[in-house]
C-alpha cells in the first residue's frame, strides 16, 4: 500500500510540471499572437500621428476626406471640400489615414 502512495505522489509532481509547461507555452503563444502585433500597430499609429502636418490630406474614421488646416496637442481642424466654411475641429484619434500633398 505504501508503494502505491509513493507512486501516486511521484506522478503528481511530474504532471504538475507538465501542466505548468503547457501553461507557459500557452502564455508565450498568446504573447506572439495578440500582444506583440497590437503593440506594433500602436507604434505605427503613433508614428502616423507624430508626422501630421498642415496641408496633409486625411481620411477620418467617419469616412470623410479633408485637409488639415491647424494642429494643436490633441485636436486638428479639418477643412472638407472646396467650401472654406466647412471647417471642423476633431480629435487626432479620428484620423485613420494620412496622405502627404507631394506624395503619389
Amino acid at each position: 500500500m505504501t508503494v502505491l502512495l509513493a507512486q501516486a505522489a511521484g506522478t503528481g509532481t511530474g504532471s504538475i510540471l507538465y501542466m505548468v509547461g503547457w501553461i507557459a507555452l500557452f502564455g508565450v503563444l498568446m504573447y506572439f499572437m495578440f500582444y506583440r502585433p497590437q503593440k506594433k500597430e500602436q507604434a505605427k499609429r503613433d508614428a502616423l500621428m507624430a508626422d501630421l502636418a498642415v496641408n496633409d490630406y486625411v481620411l477620418t474614421s467617419s469616412g470623410f476626406y479633408g485637409v488639415i488646416i491647424d494642429i494643436t496637442d490633441d485636436t486638428v481642424i479639418v477643412e472638407f471640400g472646396n467650401n472654406k466654411n466647412c471647417r471642423i475641429p476633431m480629435k487626432k484619434s479620428a484620423i485613420q489615414e494620412v496622405e502627404k500633398p507631394g506624395a503619389e
